[in-house]
C-alpha cells in the first residue's frame, strides 16, 4: 500500500504498516527504515515528507531468457540452467514467484501409430527466497520406426516440482505408454489401450476399440484425454488431447494425433501436439519444441517404405513475478 497523499494526515500506525511492522509497534522516526521510506537522509522528519510514499520492494533475479509483459517479468528456460533470486522483495511490491514446469513430450508410434502423450504439466507458486534454483529441461521422446512404439519424453524439474515425460505412442500392435500424459494406442490389430497419464499432470492416451486395423489413437494432453479410435479399416487417426493455457496466455502440453490408416492423421492437441501422418506422409510431424507436445503417429502399415512417427517436443520451465 501507499501512505496518504497531500492534505490527508499520516498516522504512526500507517507508517508501521507500510514498513511491514505491526501497526501498534514502537517506532523510531529517525531510523534508517523510516528515513528510507520518507526519503529524508538526515535532519528532522515531518509527516508531510511521507505523502504518497511507499515501501514497495520488488524481486530481482537472473537466469534464462527474460522479457516483461503486463507488469510481470518472465524468465524462460528452454535448456537446463539456474534461476537466481538476488532480492526477495516484500508484500508491498512483490515477493511471490509463479512457475510452470513442463516435461518433454512422448514420440509418436510407427505404422498407423498412436500419438505421443504430452509431457507432464505442473504449476505452482511460492514466496521468494534469496537462493539458486536448479532447472532441468527434459527432451522429447524419439519417434517410432519400423512398426515400433515411440519413446517416452524426459522429466523436467524446478522449484521443487518434477514433471514426468510424456508416454510414447503405440507402434503397430502395441498399447500406448504411460507418462505425464499417456501415449495413444496403435490402430490394431485388436483392441489396444492408451497409456495412463500421471495424476495432476496430464491425461490418458486414446484407446483403440475395434477388432480390425484402423488409424491410430491420439495421445493425451494436459487438459484432455486423447480421442478413442473406433474406426474400422480405412480411417483417419484421432485427435490428441488439448494442452493447458498458462498465465502468459500460451498453451502447452498438447497430445500428438494418431496416424492415418488411409486418409488423414488426427490433429495435434493445442499446446504443441504434432498431427498424425496422413497416408502420403512418410514422416509424421513432431511435437513443437519447448511445449512438451507429443509427436504425431506414423502412417499405415499398408504403405510401403517409411512410416515413422514424429519425435516429441522438448519441455520448458517458466517463472514470473510482479515488477510494478
Amino acid at each position: 500500500m501507499t501512505l496518504p497523499s497531500a492534505g490527508n494526515p499520516i498516522s504512526l500506525q500507517q507508517v508501521n504498516v507500510e514498513l511491514g511492522n505491526s501497526g501498534t509497534a514502537s517506532i523510531n522516526m529517525g531510523s534508517s527504515a523510516v528515513r528510507g521510506l520518507f526519503d529524508v537522509s538526515s535532519g528532522a522528519i515531518d509527516m508531510s515528507d511521507g505523502y504518497g510514499k511507499a515501501n514497495a520492494q520488488y524481486i530481482s533475479a537472473s537466469g534464462g531468457s527474460t522479457s516483461t509483459s503486463g507488469g510481470y517479468k518472465y524468465h524462460v528456460f528452454t535448456s537446463s540452467g539456474t534461476f537466481t533470486v538476488n532480492t526477495i522483495g516484500n508484500a508491498a511490491g512483490s515477493n511471490t514467484l509463479q512457475y510452470l514446469v513442463v516435461a518433454g513430450g512422448g514420440g509418436g508410434g510407427s505404422a498407423h501409430g498412436g500419438g505421443g502423450g504430452a509431457g507432464g504439466y505442473r504449476t505452482g507458486s511460492a514466496s521468494s527466497s534469496a537462493q539458486n534454483y536448479s532447472i532441468t529441461i527434459g527432451g522429447g521422446g524419439s519417434e517410432g520406426s519400423s512398426n515400433s512404439s515411440g519413446s517416452n519424453g524426459s522429466n523436467s524439474s524446478g522449484f521443487g516440482l518434477t514433471s514426468t515425460g510424456g508416454g510414447g505412442g503405440g507402434g503397430e500392435g502395441y498399447n500406448g505408454k504411460a507418462g505425464g500424459s499417456g501415449g495413444g494406442a496403435s490402430g490394431g490389430p485388436d483392441n489396444k489401450s492408451g497409456g495412463s497419464g500421471t495424476s495432476g499432470q496430464g491425461n490418458n492416451g486414446g484407446n483403440r476399440q475395434n477388432s480390425y486395423y484402423s488409424g491410430g489413437a491420439g495421445g493425451g494432453g494436459a487438459s484432455q484425454a486423447g480421442t478413442t479410435q473406433t474406426g474400422y479399416g480405412s480411417s483417419n487417426g484421432t485427435a490428441g488431447g488439448n494442452g493447458s493455457q498458462w498465465l502468459n496466455g500460451t498453451y502447452y502440453a498438447g497430445g500428438g494425433g494418431g496416424g492415418a490408416w488411409d486418409y488423414s492423421g488426427g490433429s495435434g492437441g493445442s499446446g504443441g501436439g504434432g498431427a498424425g501422418a496422413s497416408g502420403s506422409q512418410p514422416y509424421a510431424p513432431t511435437g513443437s519444441a519447448n511445449t512438451g507436445g507429443g509427436g504425431g503417429g506414423g502412417r499405415s502399415l499398408g504403405y510401403d517404405g517409411t512410416r515413422y512417427g514424429g519425435a516429441g517436443g522438448s519441455g520448458i520451465v517458466i517463472v514470473r513475478y510482479a515488477i510494478s
